[in-house]
């Protein structure tokens, strides 16, 4: 059976993203948000007038789109007008929608010792992913990821490779994560990948990480509206909460801007409580003084 051929514009628009690095999934995505546009008028999508754009944008409001799906989109378009056809005064008319920065749900540590042992099986797979995604806060797709030579026993580090931004950075490896991902060789001997999938030349896929974390969520009795990357969400507040400089922290998760980790200073409910009033400390004075 012979490919569907590709369209010269097609073609030229994956070679500049692939000249500049993207990855595959930001390629399709890309490509997924030009294909949508030609569909909305009918026709090539280099063809699109700016009235066509606004339209299509209006469009995609008025049928409930996400802010971060219609972002992604322009995300896509951007690219396609200002780098592939090198049109950029199409910008203008294309806007990013402002999402509401919700607060993230998080685990209590005892939500997180109940969902991590009951990860299913069989074996400690996937009981050692999801302490890695806890125990160091990656995120779902550098879990599945990480290489056997990534983990440092020697230094008590992970290294993580080409993270979100295409960076590389180093997380701590606690003793208690060492030792679990000791047994988990121990049973697998695996050689390159540190979570190999069924064919054992690849990893495992986020998929199959996220569905053993909705299984344990399920039989931990977790009733919270919970993802896998809620422990992310849960490491990065525990350490806010055991005093952690937000710096560090920043550095841990990967995150490019301060403000982006400084978020969990919201959710960080132990630090929260231990706060003193303004009214405690008006009592204490008060209290205090002399007698006349």
């Amino acid at each position: 059976m012979s490919e569907k051929p590709i369209s010269d514009l097609r073609r030229r628009m994956i070679e500049d993203m692939t000249i500049r690095g993207f990855t595959q999934a930001t390629q399709r995505d890309y490509i997924r948000s030009v294909k949508s546009l030609a569909g909305f008028i009918g026709r090539s999508p280099d063809t699109a007038t700016p009235d066509e754009i606004r339209a299509y944008q209006l469009r995609l409001r008025e049928d409930g789109a996400s802010p971060a799906k219609i972002n992604a989109i322009v995300s896509g378009l951007r690219f396609f007008f200002k780098v592939t056809l090198d049109r950029p005064e199409i910008e203008r008319w294309t806007h990013v929608v402002r999402a509401p920065r919700k607060l993230p749900v998080v685990l209590s540590p005892d939500e997180v010792a109940r969902l991590i042992h009951a990860a299913p099986g069989p074996g400690l797979k996937y009981k050692a992913a999801l302490s890695v995604a806890y125990g160091a806060g990656l995120r779902a797709s550098e879990v599945v990821s990480l290489q056997v030579c990534d983990i440092d026993s020697k230094r008590m580090l992970i290294r993580v490779e080409m993270g979100k931004g295409r960076k590389d950075r180093y997380v701590m490896l606690s003793p208690a994560l060492l030792d679990l991902l000791r047994d988990w060789w121990r049973q697998a001997r695996a050689n390159a990948w540190l979570f190999p999938g069924r064919g054992v030349v690849d990893h495992i896929s986020t998929r199959q990480l996220n569905r053993a974390f909705h299984a344990a969520a399920n039989i931990a009795g977790i009733d919270k509206k919970v993802s896998l990357h809620t422990l992310r969400h849960s490491f990065a507040t525990h350490l806010l909460e055991h005093n952690i400089d937000v710096r560090v922290i920043q550095v841990l998760l990967g995150h490019a801007r301060l403000d982006t980790t400084a978020l969990y200073t919201r959710v960080a409910t132990a630090t929260i409580r231990n706060v003193m009033s303004p009214l405690d400390r008006l009592r204490a004075d008060t209290t205090n003084q002399p007698p006349v």
